[in-house]
């Protein structure tokens, strides 16, 4: 026996709504659309959906929170069922922009070297950042763990300073030990760490928060000389993602790939520059290489809830229409500043998936949850891409999940009231109203 489930944002008073056929049945007054599914025709396999536990936010779910408050708020991170399905937490290795103080994995008194990182620790993680992942584990034992540094320590770079600057020639080797020893002492922790990226936004070198450029030859050769026969070696199986910037610069990653070959699995994206497309260019010149998208942010930048949220679902429909394997927002958590930032960054425009007031401790899910709530509950990690009309009027992405089921989220771009008709490999499986802006996840089990 078929079943089916909605949910449908319209508006703030409306988020992720579950919804039934009856409460949003088609309008007689309005056209309809049809979008035809045709689940033969498969694309990528999904990893899963996610944010970080930047240090901001894992001090403030980890810190500011009452215990109840955070395991309840964990649950509704994480849970398929009592939340919205969480399955990627990408961990910054050392301070990004939303950190507390500006550390690393392995700081030294000026003049000091340690190529081996012996003096490595993971201290700083195991306040908030190392219990809130191995939490997370817990409720969703799919959940996958991403690492990338924002900037070497400071004894490895030209400015000897974790701002701006560059990997000096002579650190290349003992920048690949550092991530050995990460990865390794997160392990023993319980958490494996399945992908890593060389350096976050190597190609923006900003002077008040923790960064390091990196041009693609660079990053090539670090790759393929130093950080993948440094796996090899210590046999590990981490997957290895280059780039991690922008979709303005697709000729980064298609330099580097012709470079390293094997020796990286995929390719990782940020929104803030360029469109998604840039990700279909880069898959179509090597189609054995990974998509995911690592990082973006939501913001005052469009302070409004519409248009913030239609952008959100828009910008994640194309994202996963260009052959992703994840979407992964930025922080989890932040506060009533949107910080807290390092020292000298200055107020922030940013937004968590949750706001977290430190001096009420006032928990606030914001646009950002429930916009990926309509890809991160229901569509599941393994589910596969299948084919869909979709324009740029009535936009859609759908997946077929492990258990058969079918997932839909569609968004009415337009700006009047539409009526959709969802057909599945022929079969018309519902038919409903969608008003302007609004979005849908529709769930079919045949």
């Amino acid at each position: 026996m078929s079943s089916l489930k909605i949910y449908q944002t319209n508006g703030r008073k409306q988020l992720f709504s579950p919804k039934k056929v009856n409460e949003i049945g088609a309008k007689s007054a309005v056209s309809t659309v049809d979008i035809k599914i045709n689940a033969s025709s498969t694309y990528q396999t999904i990893d899963g959906f996610g944010a970080s536990f930047t240090d901001s936010a894992a001090y403030l779910i980890n810190q500011v929170l009452d215990a109840d408050v955070k395991d309840e708020l964990m649950r509704k991170l994480f849970d398929h069922d009592a939340g919205i399905g969480i399955c990627v937490v990408r961990n910054p290795m050392g301070a990004s922009d939303f950190a507390r103080t500006i550390y690393s994995y392995n700081e030294l008194p000026s003049g000091e070297v340690d190529y081996q990182q012996e003096l490595f620790s993971i201290a700083h993680d195991l306040e908030s950042v190392i219990p809130l992942s191995k939490q997370a584990l817990k409720i969703n034992p799919q959940v996958k763990f991403m690492a990338s540094p924002w900037s070497a320590p400071s004894w490895m770079k030209t400015t000897n300073s974790m701002i701006a600057g560059q990997l000096k020639t002579d650190c290349y080797q003992a920048f690949a030990n550092y991530f050995v020893k990460y990865i390794q002492a997160y392990a023993d922790n319980g958490l494996p760490i399945y992908a890593i990226t060389p350096q976050n936004e190597p190609l923006f070198e900003p002077t008040h928060y923790p960064s390091m450029k990196m041009c693609a030859k660079s990053q090539a050769n670090f790759i393929k000389n130093y950080l993948k026969p440094a796996f090899v070696l210590n046999k590990i199986n981490t997957k290895i993602l280059c780039y991690d910037h922008n979709w303005d610069r697709p000729d980064y990653p298609l330099q580097l790939i012709d470079e390293v070959g094997a020796a990286v699995d995929g390719v990782a994206w940020h929104w803030y520059g360029g469109k998604a497309i840039a990700q279909t260019q880069v898959k179509r010149a090597y189609p054995d290489k990974e998509v995911h998208f690592t990082e973006g942010s939501g913001g005052e930048w469009i302070p409004a809830f519409e248009p913030a949220f239609s952008n959100l679902i828009r910008t994640g429909i194309e994202i996963l229409r260009n052959h992703s394997k994840s979407f992964v927002l930025w922080n989890m958590a932040l506060d009533e500043e949107n910080g807290p930032t390092v020292p000298g960054f200055g107020r922030s425009t940013c937004r968590g998936l949750v706001k977290i007031n430190q001096q009420t401790k006032e928990l606030e899910y914001t646009l950002d949850y429930y916009g990926l709530a309509h890809f991160s509950k229901k569509i599941k990690p393994g589910a596969l891409r299948i084919d869909s009309t979709s324009d740029s009027q009535i936009r859609t992405v759908a997946f077929k999940n492990t258990d058969g089921s079918i997932v839909t989220v569609v968004l009415n771009d337009s700006e009047v009231d539409k009526n959709v008709r969802l057909i599945v490999n022929d079969t018309e499986i519902i038919h409903c109203h969608a008003p302007s802006k609004s979005a849908l996840t529709v769930v079919y089990c045949s």
